[in-house]
């Protein structure tokens, strides 16, 4: 008491200090300040927060045959019509384009070879079978003593030779029926059902070696992936099977990465592959499809097309959000958790 009655008798000096009081506005403003201050630092403390891994990457697809492909010449010769364009689409079997041999008389030569060659090996069956007759007559002439041996033997010796034509004529009518069915298989056709993406056009001056790619096709009703790069900061930290939020070029979304059930927009996915080692650029490979469990579908392929840029944040440990505001002023990699740390530790 006596304190306060000292404060009030020295204040009893300063009439116009005590008269002064500070602005309504200005305590409302402090009280504001101070309220935020306890609310932020209570949502730092309290309020989780998802950690991320980002990454970006381009739509393919899982399997490598499903994949952009190109479509080969299967003769050499000359482009000769062409039956799809770019955006095409075909179904298997369907022609794309007829490549006609540079010499235009190839085929009707080839089968009048192979016609030579089929009548000198009838002529050479039926010259086997006439010295085959004529080794069985002189076997029993030999038999009963009327034929000498040498006779039967040179009997012998024109079967084998005989039989030796007629295997050398059957090999060379074999590499004659290749030689022409190379040639004849001279119509490229779709392996399956998808899209030309483009050709490589030509006319009939065009000369293209057995090999060369003549198309580029892209299969239809495929799986779909997305190949995402991390960074090898995080890259420890992801394993399959992890959850993804993707998010496609030219789709609207609006992403909260910290709280992926409040992002508009994304789409779920699920880590399938990790690379075990880096790209030339530095960045890992993870390889993550659709999951199915989600309640949105990934966008049809007319939206999301192969070869679009997608990104992606796969996510990892739930912490507060002042720890990871921390971790990220400081550039900490993402907590580990417990079963990495357990296995690190063993």
């Amino acid at each position: 008491m006596p304190d306060m009655a000292a404060n009030e008798k020295h204040s009893s000096h300063f009439p116009t200090l005590n008269s002064i009081r500070p602005p309504r506005v200005a305590r409302v403003i402090g009280w504001m300040v101070l309220i935020t201050t306890l609310a932020f630092a209570a949502f730092l403390v309290f309020v989780p927060w998802v950690q991320t891994t980002y990454g970006v990457g381009t739509v393919t697809a899982l399997n490598p045959n499903d994949r952009v492909q190109e479509i080969n010449a299967l003769v050499s010769g000359r482009k000769q019509e062409w039956f799809v364009r770019d955006g095409s689409h075909v179904t298997t079997g369907d022609p794309i384009v007829r490549i006609a041999d540079i010499d235009p008389n190839l085929i009707e030569r080839l089968e009048a070879e192979r016609q030579q060659v089929m009548a000198i090996l009838d002529s050479a069956r039926i010259a086997v079978e006439t010295a085959e007759i004529d080794l069985n007559r002189m076997r029993s002439l030999f038999d009963q003593g009327l034929a000498a041996r040498r006779e039967y033997e040179q009997a012998r010796i024109r079967v084998e030779e005989l039989r030796t034509r007629v295997a050398e004529a059957s090999a060379q009518l074999s590499r004659v029926d290749v030689n022409l069915s190379r040639q004849s298989v001279q119509m490229v056709r779709a392996p399956r059902d998808g899209v030309i993406l483009r050709v490589n056009a030509g006319d009939s001056a065009t000369i293209v070696s057995a090999g060369d790619v003549v198309a580029t096709f892209v299969p239809d009703n495929v799986e779909r992936a997305v190949e995402l790069y991390i960074d090898g900061r995080d890259i420890a930290l992801v394993r399959p099977g992890a959850r993804v939020r993707m998010q496609f070029e030219g789709w609207p979304v609006v992403q909260f990465s910290g709280w992926p059930s409040l992002a508009v927009g994304t789409f779920g996915g699920v880590v399938v592959a990790v690379d075990p080692s880096a790209s030339t650029a530095g960045r890992f490979r993870v390889m993550v499809t659709e999951d199915n469990d989600d309640p949105n579908p990934w966008p049809d392929h007319g939206f999301v097309r192969f070869g679009s840029n997608a990104r992606g944040w796969i996510l990892l440990e739930a912490v507060a959000s002042g720890y990871e505001l921390w971790r990220q002023l400081n550039n900490f990699p993402a907590n580990l958790p417990d079963a990495v740390q357990n296995g690190a530790g063993t």
